[in-house]
Formats: structure tokens, C-alpha cells, sequence
């Protein structure tokens, strides 16, 4: 397998360091945010590149002789969010993206399907958990029709561009599981959109990732390694779906995510948290993670995601990349033929 990590945590060093850390641990691949949620740090010539070979060639330049390859661009956010100062900033980086890794000789692009208003003229997302009644099913019916439109262009672009879309499977987001897929690529006919497998969000709604992969077969274009510790003692009193964050105010650190949308601090008494590879799952586990990609495809590009807040970043990433590399040793150990 090609692995890799995802360059989100990296971002307070500029990019040579940034390889060097990911070289240093063993890792070939970095997985460059291009926009969304984040600014693209790693990338400052995004536009340059777009339209000069010269300034595509410097940004490739840099990577060589680092031992590391770009493995895919990454602009996680939320494109259909009702606010266009949100919304229509975050579709952009999405067409952006697709555009920029043509130019770099890029064929992933990892994003999320995004999350609109719950009924017209709505100026914040609605995310449905739970369809019993039949208003829900209006919403959802209403956000449908707005995913649906969204993404038959965006596959277009894709396709013209010879790039693979991967979702995200990210609840507060209309396709977070694996019938949401289904129902995306059907509504759409989409031929240039598929799954960034990451184990991470399956784990804590109580999805088998590994049963998942085998399920969406083809679909699973990139994957992400996060791992997720469940608080049983938390879980058991107020379950995995948790609003126990605290709003952070405006002198206090804090990520913005458009607009005037911040990230909020992760809840004290979580039911449950992200943490580095082994922590949540052991590495046999994350060994037949792997044997599930490989059976989709042996040159899946798998990238560690690190937002374990136990420890720091290189560090995290180095604990997920030790368990990774094991499994993958593990994987590879065991897909050679029996000796005599």
C-alpha cells in the first residue's frame, strides 16, 4: 500500500519541513489541503500553478529528492452550506482543486458532499439524524435535490479532468453511510465520484470500516488512518451522539471554518475520541483494514489523519505511522505464496 498523511497537522511548518517530518517517519506520501474548512497552507501558487507550467514545475521541484510524492489534494468542507459566503467559497475550492491536480498530475481529490439549509431560504446547514417523521423527510427530499444537481456537475468536471472525487463519509453531511453512496450515485449517474474511506467516523457511529470497504468495492478511491477510542463509561449514559461542546470566544484560540462559523472545544465527558493508530484499535485490526483496500486496489493511497489531542504532532503522527507500518508488514507478510 502507498502510505502517507494527510498535511493538516503540519501546517505550522512550511513545506520542506513538512516533508522532511513525513520522510523522517518512513512515510512516502502527503496529502495537500487546497482549501474548505482549512487554508491552503502548503500550497501559496495554487493560482500561479494554474496557469503557468513554470510555477507548476517550481512547486514540483520541491519534492524532489524528498522521498515523498504528493498523494492526493484534500479540500474538506462544506459546498452546499446555504451562506455563499460559505457555501460558494467552499464549491470553488472543490472546482479548483479538481483543476489544480490535473496540473499537478494529480487523480484524487478528497472532499466532503456537503450539508445545505433544511428548506428554501434557509442561512444555516440541517442535518437530519433521524427521519421518523415525514417534515424530516421533506428536508432530506429538499437537500437531496440541491446534492444531487451540485454533484452531477462536479463528476462532469471530475470526468473531464481525469480526477476521482472522494466523499468523505462525514456525518453532518447528506452522505455520511453507506446507502447515502448508493443514493448519491444514483441520483447522479456518477461516473468520477467515490469514498475516501476513512475508518475514523465509521467507528464511532458503530460501522465496520472493513465491512464497509468490501461492501462499496469499487467505489473506495483513497482512505484515510484514524483511529477513535469509544469512553464506554460516557457512551453508556449519553450515547455517541454528543453536544457537549463549548463555544470558544473570539479571544480565545480558535479554527474558523467560513464565515463567521468556528470550530467549537471537544466535549470534557466525551462518549468518545480521536486518537492516534492502536490506541482505539490494535494493529491486527488495522492489518485487515488494509487487506480490504489492497482487494480493491494493492496502490491505494492510505494517508494518517492526526487529531488525537493526547499528543503532540509529530509524535501522534509517528505512534499512527508505527502501528500502519506494521500492519502493512503484517498485510504484505501474508500475501506471499506458502513456501515448500
Amino acid at each position: 500500500m502507498k502510505l502517507g498523511l494527510y498535511n493538516a497537522v503540519l501546517h505550522d511548518r512550511p513545506l520542506p519541513d513538512a516533508l522532511a517530518v513525513i520522510a523522517g517517519l518512513g512515510l512516502t506520501g502527503i496529502e495537500i489541503n487546497t482549501g474548505g474548512f482549512l487554508p491552503a497552507v502548503h500550497v501559496p501558487t495554487m493560482d500561479d500553478i494554474l496557469v503557468s507550467d513554470t510555477a507548476r514545475d517550481d512547486f514540483l521541484g520541491g519534492f524532489e529528492g524528498t522521498g515523498v510524492d504528493i498523494a492526493g489534494l484534500n479540500c474538506n468542507g462544506n459546498p452546499l452550506h446555504p451562506n455563499p459566503a460559505i457555501g460558494g467559497e467552499h464549491a470553488e475550492d472543490v472546482r479548483r482543486s479538481i483543476r489544480l491536480a490535473a496540473r499537478l498530475g494529480q487523480h484524487r481529490v478528497v472532499t466532503m458532499s456537503g450539508l445545505p439549509g433544511g428548506e428554501p431560504g434557509a442561512t444555516r446547514p440541517n442535518w437530519i439524524v433521524n427521519a421518523w417523521n415525514s417534515a424530516a423527510l421533506d428536508v432530506l427530499d429538499h437537500q437531496w435535490a440541491i446534492v444531487a444537481d451540485f454533484w452531477r456537475e462536479i463528476d462532469r468536471l471530475a470526468r473531464d479532468h481525469d480526477v476521482k472525487v472522494a466523499l468523505e463519509l462525514h456525518p453532518q453531511n447528506v452522505v455520511f453511510n453507506s446507502d447515502s453512496v448508493h443514493r448519491l450515485i444514483e441520483l447522479t449517474g456518477a461516473t468520477n465520484i467515490g469514498v475516501e474511506l476513512d475508518a475514523s467516523h465509521l467507528f464511532w457511529q458503530q460501522m465496520d470500516p472493513v465491512a464497509v470497504v468490501r461492501h462499496l468495492g469499487d467505489l473506495v478511491v483513497h482512505a484515510a488512518a484514524k483511529d477513535v477510542r469509544i469512553n464506554a463509561e460516557h457512551a453508556a449514559l449519553n450515547g455517541v451522539l454528543d453536544n457537549g461542546f463549548r463555544r470558544l470566544s473570539s479571544d480565545e484560540p480558535r479554527t474558523n471554518l467560513g464565515g463567521d462559523e468556528w470550530a467549537n472545544e471537544w466535549p470534557e465527558r466525551s462518549a468518545w475520541d480521536f486518537v492516534a493508530l492502536g490506541k482505539g484499535h490494535d494493529t491486527a485490526y488495522w492489518t485487515e483494514f488494509l487487506r480490504a483496500l489492497h482487494e480493491v486496489d494493492p496502490d491505494m493511497m492510505v494517508n494518517i489523519e492526526h487529531e488525537d489531542t493526547e499528543l503532540d504532532r509529530v509524535e501522534g503522527v509517528a505512534v499512527a505511522a508505527g502501528v500502519l507500518q506494521a500492519a502493512d508488514a503484517a498485510l504484505e507478510r501474508s500475501l506471499l505464496p506458502p513456501t515448500a
